[in-house]
């Protein structure tokens, strides 16, 4: 049996860290799909989200393994699976949950700031030169206008409606409640995504494997190597410059 473990804000790199992205996660999931004798293949997840064309990337590789090598997946979530994270969960063939996972979040969202009458206080002069009239869209020390927040919204509405389609697809005739109720962003315990029909069961993974496998199952441990840089510096110190923003995004969800 391999696991890997996906952890982390999807997209998101330090210079001391990896976050979840298909250029670091490649090599580790290749390695659980060519392991001798493999029999199955288990996914840990632990994601906020983040990019949802890194999880369209590696959940499309996760399933492409799996077809080819013909070997199962399972997924459970940790703390979070949600938005991104819970993309990366229906890549599984069955999917598991913890009582107080927190899964769901499925939308998508844009953020910003606004600096425009800051700037003006302090007397700062703005200068943008564009070719393309909407080239600067969205810029935070320029008004927001009605036309960028209509292109922003068409590009959000296409990447939501993929993820809808994805979600549908996965868990056809498993979902217990409609579209306008599921697809609002919301998010649930894993309790609740139970039944909901988010996730097949609420269970551990030890104890699903060796219900599957058989008492006697051994689970090995897929991991990146640290780099040679990486493995000077301190695990606590690393931890605490990459973990400031990974932080912000978890706590979203009061973890």
């Amino acid at each position: 049996m391999a696991c890997v473990n996906l952890q982390g804000v999807i997209g998101k790199d330090s210079k001391l860290e990896s976050g979840l992205n298909m250029q670091n996660i490649e090599p580790l999931l290749l390695r659980a799909f060519e392991m001798k004798k493999v029999k199955a293949v288990v996914l840990n997840i632990n994601s906020p989200g983040g990019s949802p064309v890194q999880s369209e990337l590696i959940y499309n590789y996760i399933r492409e393994l799996s077809t080819e090598k013909k070997i199962p997946v399972y997924t459970f979530a940790q703390d979070v699976a949600a938005s991104g994270g819970y993309w990366l969960l229906l890549a599984g063939d069955e999917i598991y949950a913890h009582n107080s996972s927190i899964i769901g979040s499925i939308g998508v969202i844009f953020s910003s700031f606004g600096f425009v009458d800051l700037i003006k206080k302090i007397g700062v002069d703005r200068r943008v030169h564009a070719e393309g009239k909407n080239k600067a869209i969205l810029d935070p020390f320029l008004p927001e206008d009605h036309e960028s927040v209509v292109i922003l919204k068409e590009a959000q509405r296409d990447i939501f409606e993929g993820f809808k389609e994805l979600v549908s697809s996965r868990r056809q005739g498993k979902l217990q409640e409609s579209e306008e109720k599921l697809f609002t962003g919301a998010f649930w315990s894993g309790k609740k995504a139970a039944q909901l029909g988010l996730v097949d069961a609420i269970c551990d993974m030890r104890s699903k494997m060796k219900e599957k496998f058989g008492s006697d199952v051994k689970i090995l441990q897929i991991s990146a190597k640290k780099g040679f840089i990486k493995s000077l510096i301190s695990e606590k110190f690393s931890e605490i410059l990459f973990k400031i923003e990974e932080r912000v995004s978890f706590n979203k969800f009061g973890l």
